[in-house]
């Protein structure tokens, strides 16, 4: 069975790689969108929600590729700030911010917030020529005073999950697999597949 993975972020699209080979120990032929369609493939993200832009991805693939499609959306939550960055959490400084940038606005945005507490959700979206299926997983914690480790992408170095003292930045890949919002929204997903499938 293959399935296209629907990220153009190549760190993204390998810990989801990683999350989904473990998870179906390796029954799946995982490929990528830019392997499929070239380097420069893209497709606009204008939605209002995680949702929104999960399917816009999942639904621009499977339709170029006529495979099934895997997309993803993940929104940084945080509670101080009302829910943002949220949708726009890759673009929280810009739309052509780097991660350092969107990192350093966060934490002057936090300078005076007691309460430090975030989410990151991950929707999926899953497509294929009958189905649209979503999934959806959360982790919980809280935003660091200022940037830890070297691991990782994008915020990975403020959020400290729940019962940890470190960052995402700071874990191991396979440590941070095991506690994600991409493998809690993933284990929901190979859920439904499978009983789709048997």
């Amino acid at each position: 069975m293959k399935i296209v993975l629907a990220s153009a972020n190549p760190a993204k699209a390998k810990e989801l790689e990683s999350i989904l080979r473990s998870l179906f120990e390796d029954t799946l032929t995982i490929l990528t969108a830019t392997d499929l369609l070239g380097a420069d493939w893209h497709v606009e993200e204008p939605g209002h929600t995680l949702e929104e832009n999960a399917y816009l991805k999942a639904v621009a693939v499977a339709e170029r590729t006529l495979l099934p499609t895997i997309a993803d959306d993940t929104g940084l939550e945080v509670e101080a700030l009302g829910g943002l960055p949220g949708v726009r959490t890759a673009r929280f400084a810009g739309d052509d911010a780097s991660w350092e940038a969107n990192n350093a606005l966060l934490l002057e945005r936090l300078t005076h917030a007691s309460d430090r507490r975030a989410r990151f959700r991950t929707v999926l979206c899953y497509r294929d020529c009958l189905r649209t299926i979503f999934a959806e997983g959360i982790c919980t914690g809280t935003i660091a005073p200022e940037p830890r480790g070297s691991g990782g992408f994008g915020y990975d170095p403020l959020f400290i999950p729940d019962g940890y003292d470190r960052t995402f930045a700071e874990m191991k890949p396979e440590e941070k697999h095991a506690l994600s919002h991409r493998r809690r929204a993933l284990e929901q997903l190979a859920e439904r597949l499978r009983t789709l499938w048997s």
